[in-house]
């Protein structure tokens, strides 16, 4: 399968939207990256319409279609005939003339192509004996069948699609011409590839309309109608049928289109519901007028099918009817890759997201699967991943912030913004000698604390931090932090008991007092001690100079 639809990793914002719109669950899931897997996807464009962030592209054709330009070989475009829906008021004389101007030979609508085929549906139906006919002109619906309902390939015509046979018919008219289709549909693109040598090149609707838009080529507001047009009622639900002589009587002839219905209606012929059918199968709902690349903003399927239906005509093209071995097509088999878990491997997978009960399977499709069985499976698969289930992550995040706020030596208060008690941990309690979270769930948290700081926080939007306070009523000393919560409107308290660190600090600076206390005594002790020496010393000193002076005095008159 051909890579055409891709994804930008950048823009991936991992919201599981793609997976759980995609009808056959073709997404994988990655590193927080959505990987598109093409063994099984259908190519329907889900998840490139509605992907929020345009995470999914498609690849551009339009170098390639201006190397075919540059050739020198006649380029014909074979226009699906939905273009009239997508560019409003404007007809193929006025789609030629623009076309033209881009360099190609000539444009073509593909509604001759299906005028062919629905023919050929004709024949089937008149000549051969089958019990079911499931039309072939959508690639999306045949690669569902191809991969996902092989016993119903039997019944899948085995016929060109429009596309297909409007290029063949091109060739077969014009010497060494290429062929380009211009359309709403992103599987035309792998159809091109996969079946070479009869479409050399697809574009969409939005990638011809920025190549007009940078060449500076404004479409004529023109339109142009002939009776010889009836199949242009093909891309609308029930336009095969429309074209069809429905000749069969033996036939009950029905259109069916959005995947989901297929997917139905494919089950229902597998039970053996169905026969003698002819059955028009789209992928989109409201067939191509409601592709994918019908450029996106602008989707209105009740204009989209008027518009259609005011330009189809009342009579076929007038075309060379090819032989019926020249409409062949073949469809094989497409084995899908991926192993089938076993029941028990299912329920290992369930007990791993905390499903140990069929009770706790919610199956609430937030990861994109419908079921949690199916999720199951895509882990087996590699496609998804545990953490994608919300109430998984939901009860772990509980489970962990639980095990916190019962954990913590921290007191954690919650009130609303009438200032009742909404949660209280066990912490909390104890500093506030509570028996049970019951006693003061709900009540007044004056009851418990003075509500002087709620009120303060509450009024001024701003937290309190760290604030010591002393709760008399409780003999503790706390460090108090309150801090709004905007979104909740609530006020939490968190209360830290710094009771010991407080009596020791206490404790410290009593000691330091008495301390300084002693150091006085001893130091006004010391003092007298001294001054009563200096005393004695200069009594002695007095004495000692008296005798010295007499004793002199008594040697000079000697």
């Amino acid at each position: 399968m051909s890579n055409c639809l891709t994804l930008k990793k950048s823009n991936c914002k991992n919201c599981y939207k793609c997976i759980r719109h995609c009808p056959v669950k073709s997404i994988r899931f990655s590193g927080n990256q959505a990987h598109i897997i093409g063994n099984e996807c259908i190519l329907c464009g889900h998840c490139f319409v509605v992907c929020p962030q345009n995470a999914k592209q498609i690849v551009d054709e339009t170098e390639k279609v201006r190397v075919l330009l540059q050739s020198g070989a006649p380029v014909v475009v074979s226009l699906a005939p939905s273009f009239v829906a997508n560019y409003t008021g404007v007809g193929i004389e006025a789609m030629r003339a623009a076309l033209k101007e881009l360099g190609f030979y000539d444009v073509e609508e593909t509604a001759v192509g299906a005028t062919i085929v629905k023919r050929e549906y004709d024949r089937i139906l008149q000549e051969e004996d089958r019990d079911i006919v499931i039309s072939s002109c959508c690639h999306s619906v045949n690669l569902l069948i191809q991969k996902y309902f092989p016993s119903c390939l039997p019944y899948l015509a085995d016929v060109l699609s429009p596309m297909q046979a409007h290029c063949k018919d091109i060739k077969s008219r014009i010497p060494n011409a290429k062929t380009v289709f211009i359309g709403p549909c992103v599987a035309k693109k792998d159809e091109a590839e996969h079946y070479e040598g009869i479409v050399d090149a697809t574009l969409t609707f939005e990638e011809l309309s920025a190549w007009l838009k940078e060449e500076n080529i404004t479409l004529e507001q023109k339109t142009d109608r002939t009776e010889n047009s009836l199949a242009r009622f093909f891309p609308t639900t029930g336009g095969i049928l429309k074209t069809m002589s429905q000749k069969a009587q033996e036939y009950t002839y029905f259109a069916i289109d959005g995947v989901e219905n297929c997917i139905a209606a494919l089950k229902d012929i597998e039970n053996g519901n169905v026969h003698k059918s002819f059955i028009e199968m789209s992928a989109c709902a409201g067939s191509c007028v409601g592709g994918p690349v019908m450029e996106k903003q602008r989707l209105n399927p009740v204009s989209d099918y008027t518009a259609v239906a005011k330009y189809a005509g009342k009579r076929d093209f007038e075309v060379d009817q090819p032989e019926a071995v020249e409409m062949k097509k073949v469809f094989e088999f497409i084995a899908p890759r991926s192993a089938k878990p076993s029941d028990y491997e299912i329920n290992q997978i369930l007990r791993q997201m905390g499903k140990f009960k069929p009770s706790q399977e919610l199956n609430c499709g937030s990861c994109g699967y419908d079921t949690c069985r199916e999720k199951a499976v895509a882990i087996y698969q590699g496609k998804a991943e545990i953490s994608m289930c919300l109430p998984f992550l939901k009860d772990k995040a509980e489970s962990f912030s639980d095990t916190i706020v019962k954990n913590t030596p921290n007191g954690l208060i919650v009130v609303n913004d009438l200032l009742e008690v909404q949660q209280i941990n066990s912490a909390a309690q104890k500093m506030l000698n509570l028996r049970a979270a019951s006693d003061i769930m709900g009540s007044q948290v004056v009851r418990i604390l003075d509500p002087l700081p709620f009120l303060n926080v509450q009024s001024t939007h701003r937290g309190i931090y760290n604030e010591r306070t002393f709760l008399a009523e409780y003999d503790r000393y706390v460090e108090m932090t309150v801090v709004p919560d905007r979104e909740s409107n609530m006020l939490i308290c968190i209360m830290t008991d710094v009771t010991e660190e407080e009596t020791a600090r206490q404790r410290k600076e009593d000691i330091s007092r008495q301390t300084v206390e002693v150091a006085d005594k001893v130091v006004d002790k010391q003092m007298r001690i001294v001054q009563e020496i200096a005393s004695l010393l200069g009594e002695t000193a007095a004495e000692t100079k008296i005798a010295l002076s007499k004793l002199k005095e008594s040697i000079k008159d000697e």
